[in-house]
């Protein structure tokens, strides 16, 4: 049983008379949260956020993140753990069966029932190359999940500009678009001078020596010239999903 047909049965008993407004505040604070002593899960954020709790992996134990994991399959039916290893993928997949790793994302997905995705609104993840692949691969996922048709336009940078310029067409039917460059960063302004959506900018470790693991490319976005150009934190494809999703679905 999800969390949400609890509180519906919560409010229905409510209703019925079978319980109190004392007993209905006591059952929804403590089903609210979870505390496991090494977590505490916000079972009601998919409430408050549209989407239940993502788990960042990475830093946690493989049995730690197969029992985070195993306490949100039991209340929602879409999860997403993020920086997954293949050994934490293994831990998770044997208390939670249905579970699916994208080895190249780094991801963890269980979609019982996908989310509905609106064909005339998508989102495009761009990247400038090859090597940016992982980053972006983290984000197109992720707002794949969240209920987002995802248009993927790979290996377009600046390098060699005419790339994007053939793909210019598919990139303005977009309703966000996500950035993601390494080396200096330059293709998020490029791309923020030639359209009229909101641009989420992704700067990513891709690069030699003074590029210091995505600095530059940080650096770079930060300061484009180009209006409408927003930027997330060096190789989050996550954050940049979720923000890309919370755009697409404003109405």
């Amino acid at each position: 049983m999800t969390y949400e047909e609890r509180m519906k049965m919560i409010l229905e008993a409510y209703k019925n008379g079978e319980i109190d407004a004392a007993a209905v505040l006591e059952k929804i604070q403590n089903a609210g949260c979870e505390d496991m002593g090494f977590a505490n899960i916000d079972h009601a954020r998919s409430f408050r956020q549209g989407f239940p709790e993502v788990v960042y992996c990475e830093g946690k134990t493989p049995e730690q993140n197969a029992a985070i994991m195993a306490s949100l399959a039991r209340n929602h039916d879409n999860l997403l753990g993020t920086r997954a290893d293949m050994q934490i993928y293994q831990a998770v997949k044997e208390q939670v069966r249905d579970a699916v790793y994208h080895e190249m994302a780094r991801l963890i997905t269980v979609e019982r029932k996908p989310l509905p995705k609106d064909g005339a609104r998508k989102i495009a993840v761009i990247t400038a190359g090859t090597s940016d692949m992982p980053v972006a691969e983290e984000a197109a996922i992720t707002a794949e999940v969240m209920g987002n048709k995802v248009e993927r336009i790979y290996d377009i940078g600046v390098a060699g500009i005419h790339r994007l310029f053939g793909r210019l067409e598919t990139i303005r039917e977009a309703n966000a678009l996500i950035v993601i460059a390494g080396m200096e960063g330059a293709l998020a302004s490029v791309v923020g001078g030639l359209v009229a959506k909101p641009v989420i900018a992704v700067p990513t470790s891709a690069g030699y020596g003074a590029n210091f693991e995505g600095l530059s490319a940080l650096l770079g976005m930060l300061n484009s010239c180009a209006a409408g150009v927003a930027v997330v934190n060096i190789n989050n494809g996550f954050g940049a999903g979720r923000m890309a999703s919370i755009i697409n679905h404003m109405r």
